[in-house]
């Protein structure tokens, strides 16, 4: 699933090629991704139609797209989505489920292979849609409050690898870019977050905001066509991986075997010997 460094690209790319057009007119290809939408595909297309979209914006994992009106476009990539950013004569992709064509002739496409994901419009949502109010805010967010973050960890019993999950305690942060956290601050998943020291919890903050900058830097995480900014280029920051997707091989730091473990339907991957699992 794409995480912040993923989102945050798409968020940049609708700032340059979609901020300040009007849309002029809304296709709906498939009703499944616009299923949250209060008004259903008629309420979405008349809420949409003529427009403007005077900034992109994104908390998290989510993006959203505020217009003129003071309602915004409400989005979420799921699994496989995409949003493209393509002249009216490119041909339709293969999984094309919204078009909303603009002012410059360019069309904003959401592309979703899975349909986990959407889009809806949220009424009066320009400045932060109610539907993601209780998001936490993310890492590279400048009113992110470390220190609230470093006290609500350590009043907890859960894993640290589960409360970097929590999207209410930090969001943005998904199993790719945990895990590349923790290998960097040399902390097992399993430990419990009420027995980190403040410092150890500031720190994998702070390795945290590191690896998903130099993502962020490096166009995301592609690790399949799935995974694109709004002009359909791939990222790169796969090949700057330390543990995620690298069972088997040798640890960067040590040389031991990168080892990989179940985890919530999911993987973790980490270093034995550099990450040592807690006692008990």
């Amino acid at each position: 699933m794409p995480e912040l460094p993923e989102v945050e690209v798409v968020r940049r790319g609708l700032d340059t090629h979609a901020v300040g057009r009007t849309i002029t007119s809304v296709e709906v290809l498939h009703t499944r991704p616009i299923r949250r939408d209060p008004g259903g595909p008629t309420g979405f297309v008349a809420s949409l139609t003529g427009r403007e979209i005077t900034a992109a914006r994104r908390r998290g994992k989510y993006l959203w797209l505020p217009l003129d009106s003071g309602d915004a476009i409400l989005g979420h990539l799921g699994m496989s989505g995409q949003m493209l950013v393509q002249p009216p004569d490119a041909a339709d992709e293969k999984h094309l489920r919204v078009r909303l064509t603009l002012s410059d002739g360019r069309e904003l496409r959401f592309v979703d292979q899975r349909m986990f994901g959407g889009l809806a419009t949220s009424p009066g949502g320009a400045e932060l849609p109610p539907e993601i109010a209780h998001i936490a805010r993310d890492l590279l967010d400048d009113a992110f409050d470390v220190d609230d973050f470093v006290r609500r960890v350590r009043r907890r019993t859960s894993a640290i690898k589960r409360l970097l999950l929590d999207q209410t305690l930090v969001s943005g942060v998904g199993n790719i870019y945990a895990d590349e956290a923790l290998w960097r601050a040399r902390l097992h998943g399993e430990r419990r977050g009420d027995r980190l020291t403040a410092t150890k919890v500031r720190e994998l903050a702070g390795h945290a905001t590191d690896v998903m900058v130099q993502a962020l830097d490096e166009g995301g995480t592609s690790f399949d066509a799935l995974y694109v900014n709004v002009n359909g280029e791939s990222g790169y920051f796969d090949r700057s991986l330390h543990a995620y997707g690298r069972e088997g091989e040798a640890c960067h730091v040590c040389g031991t075997p990168i080892r990989r473990v179940a985890f919530m339907n999911r993987s973790s991957y980490f270093c034995p010997t550099c990450q040592r699992r807690p006692r008990g």
